[in-house]
């Protein structure tokens, strides 16, 4: 049997395990040393250690994780999203050790990685760009900006996820954005490196899904991601209450020709940004899966991941060669262990309870359960919640009732922020874009409501009777005793 080498952690890991295990694969978890017992290495048929805390000496190592492949049998490698995901040198690393990587070819990877080139390529193939300019080697920065226009912003050449990027509204900000975003820079990524681009006021963030095998190139429908705070995502639907049926397919053919011009393999995700007047630029290329592809899996029917693992084994992919139309909507709320009225600040702990939503059009991406420890080491994304829906209406109206149903002690989390969010007028009526929650702060600085408090104290009850019934003594009588070993059992889980 094929064995899938998950090099990843959380939601995401488990997510790929259960696609490989639906495929017919097997799976392989790694871990660092925090992660030991956690959710995904449960799920796994093998599991294989790659080194202590910190991601420099466990999910960043090539090296551990071609011998955990090696060790383990695995021919495969799946990088989930994040770590070593869009790293050309790992795609080409595995391919020298004679693994394979289940994503694009290296070459691919590296040409959408580097932003300046990735937008040259994109002119040269039609796709339309955002007004920008490199600031070159000894040219005075106020040319540079001269070409582009003010508001403009300054981005990261070799960045994502909002790093190294200022927005600029004056001559006089232009020096010491261009040094902070590339202080920035240069920290989070290796490359101080930045160019200008034109600021499009009140622009949508709308994303277009590809899929390519060896023989064609498709697109499924878009993801409206608007509703963000300082650049990262926090809500995410399909499709988009701003893209007509035209538009789509305009979207779609500029998508489809940015993967045929790199060659892409795989799942990628063509990032664009849509001005108040409909016209469209492109943003940036995602070669890899992406956190928020549920709600295209639910509205266009298709096992996304399950689709990467097909087209790296070299099959083709089980899309309908014809235009696709969404069925119904979908909306994805990010679970974070983060404080929304603490300025999203980050927590750990344990999670001391947990009640996860069900019912009709629901489906939660998770990757911690009951006991697990959420530590500061890694992403704040506790998981995934998705509704779905007939219409917009319907997909919010189960996402409110999803969220007032969800109980989690122990850490922080934003759902009281989703939960203020989708009862909001102007959210509601699809009035958004990318400075929504800039000019709306007050949606994550405002007390919990009485959901929330009833929420809390329920858990804290609850996660209290947990603890008596832990500390009760063990009795000899067989029914007594089968109580004792639960609680044994949980006591356990939860060291």
């Amino acid at each position: 049997m094929t064995k899938v080498l998950v090099a990843n952690r959380g939601e995401i890991a488990l997510r790929v395990i259960r696609a490989c295990h639906d495929e017919g694969l097997e799976a392989v978890a790694v871990y660092s040393d925090p992660d030991r017992l956690a959710a995904h290495v449960r799920a796994a048929d093998h599991a294989v250690r790659l080194g202590a805390a910190a991601p420099a000496e466990s999910y960043l190592r090539i090296d551990r994780i071609i011998d955990a492949a090696r060790t383990s049998g695995a021919t495969l490698v799946h990088p989930g999203y994040g770590f070593l995901s869009e790293r050309a040198a790992f795609a080409e690393a595995l391919a020298d050790a004679g693994l394979t990587f289940v994503g694009p070819p290296a070459a691919a990877i590296r040409a959408m990685g580097d932003k300046t080139s990735a937008r040259e390529r994109m002119a040269a193939a039609g796709v339309p760009i955002v007004p920008g300019a490199h600031v070159a080697a000894g040219e005075p920065e106020a040319a540079a900006a001269a070409k582009v226009g003010f508001p403009l912003v300054v981005k990261a050449s070799a960045g994502g996820g909002g790093r190294g990027m200022r927005i600029v509204r004056s001559a006089a900000e232009l020096a010491g954005a261009l040094a902070s975003a590339a202080s920035e820079a240069e920290k989070a990524f290796g490359d101080g490196r930045v160019y200008l681009e034109r600021y499009v006021e009140r622009g949508r963030h709308i994303e277009v899904q590809v899929l390519a095998d060896a023989d064609r190139v498709v697109h499924l429908g878009e993801r409206e991601c608007s509703v963000q705070r300082r650049y990262q995502k926090l809500v995410e639907e399909s499709p988009s209450v701003a893209v007509t049926p035209e538009l789509r397919r305009a979207l779609g053919a500029a998508a489809v020709s940015a993967a045929r011009a790199v060659g892409y393999r795989g799942a990628g995700t063509i990032e664009f940004l849509l001005a108040a007047d409909g016209a469209f630029y492109f943003l940036e290329m995602n070669t890899r899966i992406q956190v928020e592809h549920p709600v295209t899996e639910l509205v266009y029917g298709v096992d996304l991941v399950r689709e990467q693992l097909r087209i790296a084994q070299g099959h083709p992919m089980r899309v309908p060669d014809r235009e696709l139309h969404p069925s119904g909507w979908a909306i994805e709320c990010r679970i974070t262990s983060e404080d929304p009225a603490n300025g999203f600040l980050p927590g750990n702990g344990r999670l001391a309870y947990l009640r996860v939503p069900g019912g009709p059009g629901i489906r939660w991406d998770g990757g911690y359960e009951l006991g697990d420890e959420v530590t500061l080491h890694y992403d704040s994304l506790l998981g995934k919640l998705i509704a779905w829906g007939g219409t917009r209406d319907e997909a919010m109206a189960r996402m409110r009732r999803a969220l007032d149903e969800f109980v989690l002690a122990g850490v922080p989390t934003s759902i009281p922020f989703h939960r203020r969010l989708l009862a909001d007028p102007a959210f509601q009526r699809g009035e958004i874009d990318t400075q929504f929650l800039e000019r709306r702060p007050d949606l994550a600085r405002a007390e919990p409501d009485a959901t929330t408090l009833q929420a809390v104290a329920v858990a804290a009850a609850l996660a209290e009777a947990e603890a008596r019934e832990l500390r009760k003594p063990a009795v000899s009588d067989e029914g007594a005793a089968h109580s004792a070993w639960r609680a044994a059992a949980r006591r356990e889980a939860l060291q």
